[in-house]
């Protein structure tokens, strides 16, 4: 599925990153070939005037400076003397000469209209563009001159072919589309490279979600099988057994209870509804509460149960009471689990630079730095665990979830001399904008 969603992903990004390059690019041409355009006219424009005032003070027009005029074959040059092709020199020009001028004079004769009137003893001019009605469809800048003269009037045609002009335009466009086909298949890749790593969250929350169900419909069945097992039983059984039957759908009962209350939980957790309330509190007093509560387990486990608290008075907390006192319960109580009876617990509080450290540290077996890796997975349980079905994985998930939604951290350590130390540390709650 996700192979499918990058491909599309890849594609729309690509697409409309291309899309737009295309239109800028397109857009950069269009306005750059027409500056040139325009740039190229008016330097067409300033070349006709200054000949033209030279042709101006010219009183005798001789071929050798109409042939200077031609600019060595950058121009192409015909005069009407009253209305007569005027003929000079002895040049045999090539077909493409010829129909350059023809489609020059057509054109004026087509719009002759929109040309000025002619002036005494001034030379009255235009420029304009074109192209050829051959088949080669040739453009041109050309310009028409009057001049008045005792003799007559001179119409003077002056043509300049814009084949360099045109090499540039398409000399820019290859450029360009090079660069444009260079780009898109970079942008092609950075696509596909960022959409990946757009997706290997989703991934990773789609794959965890799948464990996450998996695990706890395992979880679920377990309990679920042996409260069946135990009501099939019960229906069988002498009255003296029943009462045995029963004990056991209710552990089973609560176990399944815990595990659902778990796993809602985490669920909130994940959809970002996790109940914070937070307030001011002693977190001695919370400590101190936590301690005198769980004395009576502890001394029916055959724990020794100590607290530690500073003796300079501790800076009131902004927390959720309710919530870091669960989360220190989850490490009590792991503890009992996992330690061995006669062994040492000790609660203990500190306060350092605004952070408040509470402690449950223990002289166990320890835990092993693989497993430490792995100690605050969902569902996950190492050897010792294992031997405890009223756990389930989740309690020190539940943990990191509370710490984290206070901004705080859940580390783990080993203690001095052997076993394990668990550190929750926070500051100040400060509600997530």
């Amino acid at each position: 599925m996700f192979r499918q969603v990058h491909r599309r992903l890849t594609l729309l990004c690509a697409g409309i990153t291309i899309l737009v390059l295309v239109l800028m690019s397109c857009s950069y041409l269009y306005v750059s070939e027409k500056n040139l355009k325009e740039t190229s006219f008016t330097s067409f424009q300033n070349d006709m005037n200054t000949l033209l005032s030279n042709l101006e003070n010219q009183t005798i027009i001789t071929h050798e400076w109409l042939s200077k005029m031609e600019g060595n074959g950058k121009y192409f040059l015909s005069i009407r003397d009253n209305d007569q092709a005027f003929l000079w020199g002895n040049q045999e020009h090539a077909s493409g000469y010829r129909e350059a001028l023809k489609a020059g004079w057509d054109y004026y004769d087509s719009h002759s209209g929109d040309f000025p009137s002619t002036l005494p003893f001034t030379i009255q001019h235009r420029e304009f563009s074109f192209s050829t009605d051959a088949d080669k469809n040739e453009d041109y800048f050309g310009c028409i001159a009057f001049s008045s003269r005792d003799t007559g009037t001179l119409t003077i045609l002056i043509l300049e072919s814009t084949e360099n002009l045109q090499e540039r335009i398409l000399t820019q466009r290859h450029t360009f589309l090079i660069l444009v086909v260079s780009a898109a298949f970079v942008l092609a890749f950075f696509s596909y490279l960022f959409t990946g790593l757009f997706l290997q969250p989703l991934k990773k929350s789609r794959q965890s979600q799948i464990q996450f169900v998996a695990a706890a419909s395992h979880e679920l069945r377990t309990p679920l099988s042996v409260i069946l097992s135990a009501g099939n039983a019960c229906r069988k059984a002498s009255p003296q057994e029943q009462g045995m039957f029963l004990d056991i759908i209710k552990k089973e009962g609560e176990a399944m209870s815990r595990l659902i209350s778990d796993l809602l939980t985490l669920a909130g957790a994940d959809s970002h509804s996790f109940a914070i309330r937070p307030a001011p509190c002693e977190p001695d007093t919370l400590l101190l509460d936590l301690f005198e509560a769980s004395q009576l387990l502890a001394r029916e486990k055959g724990y020794h149960l100590s607290i530690q608290l500073p003796e300079e008075k501790t800076t009131p907390l902004v927390c959720d009471s309710d919530r870091i006192r669960q989360v220190l319960s989850i490490l009590l109580h792991n503890a009992f689990s996992f330690c061995p009876s006669g062994s040492r617990i000790t609660l203990s509080l500190r306060q350092q630079d605004k952070t408040t450290f509470f402690t449950v540290s223990d002289n166990g077996p320890g835990i092993p730095d693989t497993i430490k890796a792995h100690l605050f997975d969902r569902f996950y349980r190492g050897d010792a665990s294992r031997q405890d079905s009223g756990h389930f994985g989740l309690g020190l998930s539940i943990a990191r979830e509370i710490m984290e939604a206070h901004h705080g951290t859940i580390t783990v350590s080993d203690s001095p001399g052997g076993g394990a130390t668990f550190t929750a540390s926070l500051g100040s709650y400060r509600k997530k904008p």
